[in-house]
């Protein structure tokens, strides 16, 4: 059999050539005879720009920026060998899984470590950027990009104001006489459709998982709307027009509405870029995945790309991932033919981290050798 394995990476456990690899290996210890072809994948979110640096051969560059809490950090980004092409992805410097739960406050995080990224790519000549927007820890409206180039927000005292959650509903002004916004093309990586505002906004349906309480909702989604107000008094544009502009806590309606970006999924991007297409053709078996398969996947996240893209060339598709969460079986519905969790025990979820890959090798294999008994 030809089996094509294309899954995105386990956040905070395994990358996703990591989780290929493992997947392979399990697949050629059940039986040798088999071509696993492995393509390395990301929908915006974490390890979309080193996924895209290995693709292109590009050059990952290293950083200081600071994370969502303002603190310094060292990230990488890439730059395509001609130097006119950056890739970012959010998740790099403001990433969700970057500071343990516990510590998480998403109502003083802020998205100012992608502006400073952004800035730097534009220092060294870049004339195109593409930025991967998912796995972000903020629900800031993109405030703090803004800041960094140079917008800045005051409240009814005429205090300036630090971007976050809680500055959002004290907008009284925006000053933008200052700013320089970049005038470049920017590619929003983004497989998500969720609008800025509403109950399929940014708040309600990300502000969760990032440690927004359902008590603290309606407020913060208050205030996001008083921010997007303030926002079409000063650019004189609506960012919740935009689809997609909830993505990553609202930096997609930053970067859709203020700075003119376009965007495209995120999957599609890296399966151009990537090859797989052609592979596809002849193959007998695609297998995706992701670190949980739930719900949220039906928003527009990898393996539901990939179910698609493999039912267009009548290719069954199985998904492998390393937990199941509500709502899973509705893959089912889109092309998936199998929904496999490699958990084969209860266990804490620091376990799960650690066992993670030879766990993934085990499901693969067990997975291996019942489709070799059926096929006898």
């Amino acid at each position: 059999m030809k089996i094509i394995v294309a899954c995105d990476s386990f956040k905070g456990c395994m990358s996703s050539k990591e989780v290929e690899e493992s997947i392979k290996k399990g697949i050629l210890k059940a039986n040798d005879t088999h071509e696993v072809l492995t393509f390395p994948m990301a929908d915006g979110g974490e390890g979309t720009a080193m996924v895209f640096c290995d693709i292109i051969q590009g050059n990952a560059i290293d950083v200081l920026t600071v994370d969502a809490y303002g603190k310094n950090v060292f990230t990488k980004y890439c730059i395509s060998k001609d130097g006119n092409l950056a890739v970012m992805d959010v998740a790099s410097c403001i990433g969700l899984n970057m500071t343990p739960k516990e510590k998480r406050n998403p109502m003083i995080a802020s998205s100012r470590g992608v502006g400073i990224m952004m800035k730097d790519a534009l220092s060294r000549g870049c004339k195109k950027i593409i930025i991967g927007l998912g796995g972000s820890a903020t629900n800031d409206g993109g405030m703090g990009i803004l800041n960094e180039f140079g917008v800045r927000f005051y409240n009814s005292k005429r205090e300036l104001l630090i971007p976050s959650v809680y500055a959002l509903s004290q907008i009284a002004f925006i000053d933008k006489r200052y700013a320089r916004l970049p005038n470049v093309e920017i590619i929003c990586a983004c497989d998500v459709k969720n609008r800025l505002l509403g109950k399929n906004g940014a708040t309600y349906v990300f502000g969760k998982q990032k440690g927004i309480y359902l008590n603290q909702m309606s407020e913060v989604e208050k205030g996001m709307a008083h921010y997007c107000t303030k926002l079409k008094q000063t650019f004189h544009v609506d960012v919740n027009e935009f689809e997609g502009s909830g993505a990553a806590g609202g930096i997609g309606s930053v970067l859709l509405g203020v700075m003119k970006a376009k965007k495209f999924s995120g999957i599609d991007l890296i399966v151009e870029y990537s090859g797989l297409k052609d592979r596809l053709q002849d193959a007998d078996l695609v297998i995706t995945g992701e670190g949980q398969t739930d719900a949220q996947t039906l928003y527009g996240k990898l393996p539901l790309g990939i179910a698609h893209l493999a039912r267009s060339y009548n290719v069954p598709c199985v998904c492998l991932s390393g937990a199941l969460g509500l709502g899973y079986q509705s893959l089912y519905d889109e092309g998936m033919i199998g929904i496999f969790s490699s958990a084969d025990r209860a266990m804490s979820f620091q376990m799960a981290l650690q066992t993670g890959s030879e766990k993934l090798e085990a499901l693969a294999f067990s997975l291996t050798r019942l489709m070799d008994g059926i096929r006898k």
